[in-house]
């Protein structure tokens, strides 16, 4: 699961921020201030981080210099509250991977995440892992490092989460996956997403990953029991 950090002062913005990247399926951890975000980025190791500008304790420019002595490919995203706040050849210069000005929408930081992600899955050393492999399910192409699938030349954009769900149906391919499993495996034994949730979210994957989503190939219902991919 893709670690990110958020070093966000003002709370409503730091719990939304959790919220919704939580329920996009990244594992998120929120310092509230900039000396904390240094000790959580020593602590947590995270894949990602999102840096509040304007923080007390440290600003976010000074987070930055601090992390990049730690860790010079870890992604990072400056978050601020007026363009005029952010010097972006400072920031680039500090090793900035991009920034965005608030407000901005749920659907805009996430999809700028994951095009940040996607730019800078290449920096590490380390070969792929099972869980980065290219796979397929019936005609689609699932490339977990871009979050994206492929149906011949059209695009599907994923979430870390509907790749976990396909991931699973992919590698039990011909068995039931009952929704304890899958809430297990995908949300986490710390989480419980009420069934609605869990179906819902099955129901909006369809949409995007199947053909004809009233009669599916890649998701299929097994009444009573869970999904399966045959």
């Amino acid at each position: 699961m893709t670690k990110i950090l958020i070093a966000e002062d003002d709370e409503h913005t730091r719990e939304a921020l959790r919220e919704v990247l939580t329920m996009e399926g990244f594992h998120v951890v929120a310092a509230a201030d900039g000396l904390q975000a240094v000790d959580f980025f020593r602590v947590e190791n995270p894949d990602f981080v999102c840096l509040d500008v304007m923080m007390p304790g440290l600003n976010g420019y000074e987070v930055c210099k601090q992390i990049r002595k730690q860790d010079e490919k870890v992604p990072i995203l400056f978050l601020t509250a007026k363009a005029e706040e952010i010097d972006t050849v400072l920031g680039l210069e500090l090793g900035a991977d991009d920034y965005m000005t608030k407000p901005f929408g749920v659907k805009e930081i996430i999809a700028r995440i994951r095009a940040i992600l996607r730019r800078t899955a290449t920096r590490g050393g380390s070969g792929p892992t099972k869980g980065d492999e290219v796979f397929t399910m019936d005609d689609l192409k699932i490339v977990p490092d871009e979050l994206r699938a492929y149906r011949g030349q059209v695009e599907v954009q994923l979430s870390p989460r509907d790749v976990k769900v396909l991931r699973l149906l992919f590698d039990r391919r011909g068995k039931v996956v009952d929704r304890n499993t899958l809430a297990d495996e995908v949300w986490g034994v710390d989480y419980f997403p009420e069934s609605r949730a869990l179906d819902q979210h099955i129901s909006q994957l369809r949409k995007r990953v199947e053909k004809d989503p009233s009669q599916p190939r890649i998701i299929r219902t097994v009444h009573g029991a869970g999904y399966r991919y045959e």
